[in-house]
């Protein structure tokens, strides 16, 4: 596979799973179905409030 663009479907995708989110949390159905914007929104929901408040 070659280098995913940053900010592409992909890219959150790839991210989320590493998060441990295999499927959209609220309605349990696969990442895959989401469109790039709806997985921004969960990344930054999950992924990054998480990490903030690791920095705590």
């Amino acid at each position: 596979m070659g280098t995913v663009h940053q900010y592409s479907k992909g890219w959150f995708v790839k991210k989320l799973r590493a998060h441990g989110i295999m499927v959209h949390p609220q309605y349990k159905s696969h990442l895959g179905l989401y469109k790039e914007s709806e997985l921004r929104n969960l990344y930054y929901r999950y992924v990054e409030i998480e990490s903030a408040e690791q920095d705590k």
